[in-house]
């Protein structure tokens, strides 16, 4: 197993501009990993299960930031489904959206989540958690998944 292969993100986030903002402070942190982006919770299970026309590639490893609110699966069915399934359940998934509710919190760790990161509306917050996460990425170690 080859530990040291460049982690692919993958970030599922309806909201564009969070995208952005992500994207743009991952960078700043110095991280320049490959960013795979999906607009809803469908196309990351498609993409992730081999179900659509983006696959993920075998013997790849990768690490979700994962929106809660999105539009056709939302991010805690999607947290359910990666872990419920014996190789997908290595990927390391941050939850990363505006839910602070205590009882959201505890359900998505019971199911699984690696962290859950409440994203700050103030700009400057978002942006200085984003770039620590950026330095929590380029640090950690995140095993293969296989087709």
């Amino acid at each position: 197993m080859n530990m040291t292969k460049e982690v692919v993100v993958l970030i599922a986030d309806d909201d564009l501009g969070h995208v952005r903002l992500i994207e743009k402070n991952l960078s700043r942190a110095g991280l320049h990993n490959p960013i795979e982006r999906f607009e809803n919770g469908q196309d990351i299970l498609d993409f992730l299960f081999g179900r659509g026309e983006r696959r993920r590639a075998n013997e790849a490893s990768y690490l979700l930031l994962l929106d809660i609110r999105m539009p056709k699966v939302d991010g805690v069915e999607v947290l359910r489904q990666i872990k419920a399934d014996p190789e997908l359940r290595k990927i390391p998934v941050i939850m990363l959206t505006t839910t602070d509710d205590p009882r959201e919190v505890e359900h998505c760790h019971a199911l699984g989540c690696s962290t859950y990161v409440v994203k700050p509306v103030d700009y400057d917050k978002f942006a200085e958690a984003i770039k620590q996460f950026g330095l929590f990425i380029a640090l950690v170690q995140v095993p293969e998944v296989r087709t």
